[in-house]
């Protein structure tokens, strides 16, 4: 895995991506800006989250928390997946404890009919900037990570109107009208298109697309109603010049299918082993993640074992990002956050 010389964080995020050696296993963590630091839950006193997301100096101050005391290789956007809303002119909020709320959900094909589709510097213009602050903030320390919700997670909150645990109002117009389901599909992927090229144009050295209710579908399912949208994105990513993560959680039983589908790393939760994931995903492709979130709120030697062991089935083998399997968990310990880190650079210069 060494290289002869010692990258930056930027370096080490931007050649493993691509397959190509690094020093040491680049490390950042999703949902890594905020949650767990208690700089963040002050502020959470004075502002909410929308607020602090569409400012972008205090979006600039809690990306870059992370970088400051955990030592990531990456930093991600103080942001929420659902801020491509505010363009398609459909108010939301988030509730504390529970999550993106919709007030009037999207349910009726005049409703879909209804979505704008505007230039994305027009709907978010403070995102924009704050990646601009954060560009000159980070120079070559972290790389820096621009995101948006998929088409298919977002539909699902829109027509659900919040969180939920099977989506069956969204899977209910999916499988009562075919037609009017890949409308409004291909309304959202758009506006996720210029939503994520806005980000690149501003600055982001890598996109990752969050379809975190995917797992809500069958292989067949995924195939016929979410995988032409996604495929699209991705394929637009590419000609936007910068490479691509595609997250997804619950999704064991769709992971060739969503490789197939786009991205040049892939996500993976803790309920497949790394090394059979990647196998079967294709080693075309890099990986991202694994580790259970839930493992940081024990010891810290059980994080460690879990580690090692991630680190033991790569084998070193070009184009591994250490991640989460999904985001922190507000009760996480920063400090443990902190030797992860230290950990995974340590073992993994080591092993090079």
């Amino acid at each position: 895995m060494a290289t002869t010389t010692q990258l930056t964080g930027a370096e080490r995020m931007r050649r493993a991506v691509r397959l190509q050696p690094v020093d040491r296993t680049p490390i950042w963590f999703m949902r890594q800006a905020g949650r767990c630091f208690q700089e963040y839950r002050d502020l959470r006193k004075k502002y909410e989250i929308l607020t602090i997301a569409k400012t972008p100096e205090l979006c600039t101050e809690v990306t870059m928390l992370p970088v400051k005391r955990l030592g990531v290789d990456a930093a991600v956007m103080f942001a929420d997946i659902m801020l491509p809303l505010d363009g398609m002119g459909i108010p939301f909020h988030i509730a504390p404890e529970t999550g993106p709320i919709i007030e009037t959900p999207i349910r009726t094909e005049a409703q879909i009919d209804a979505i704008r589709v505007i230039d994305a510097q027009e709907a978010t213009p403070y995102l924009f900037e704050a990646i601009r602050m954060m560009r000159k903030e980070l120079g070559e320390t972290a790389a820096l990570v621009g995101f948006s919700g998929s088409p298919f997670t977002l539909v699902c909150y829109l027509i659900e109107g919040k969180p939920s645990r099977s989506y069956d109002l969204a899977k209910g117009l999916m499988f009562r009208d075919r037609v009017l389901w890949h409308r409004f599909m291909e309304t959202v992927t758009e506006v996720v298109i210029r939503f994520l090229r806005a980000q690149v144009e501003a600055g982001v050295e890598l996109v990752q697309l969050f379809d975190s209710w995917v797992g809500v579908l069958s292989p067949q399912q995924y195939k016929e109603y979410v995988y032409p949208h996604s495929k699209r994105i991705f394929d637009e990513v590419v000609k936007m010049g910068v490479p691509s993560i595609h997250f997804g959680t619950g999704n064991a039983s769709l992971l060739e299918l969503m490789a197939d589908a786009g991205g040049d790393v892939m996500c993976l939760d803790w309920r497949v082993p790394i090394d059979e994931a990647w196998a079967r995903i294709g080693y075309h492709k890099g990986v991202q993640g694994n580790l259970d979130p839930a493992l940081l709120l024990a010891n810290f030697d059980a994080v460690r074992e879990s580690a090692v062991d991630i680190l033991d089935r790569v084998g070193g083998r070009p184009g591994h990002v250490f991640n989460l399997g999904h985001g922190v968990l507000p009760q996480t310990n920063p400090d443990d956050l902190a030797r992860l880190v230290e950990t995974v650079h340590e073992l993994s210069a080591r092993a090079g």
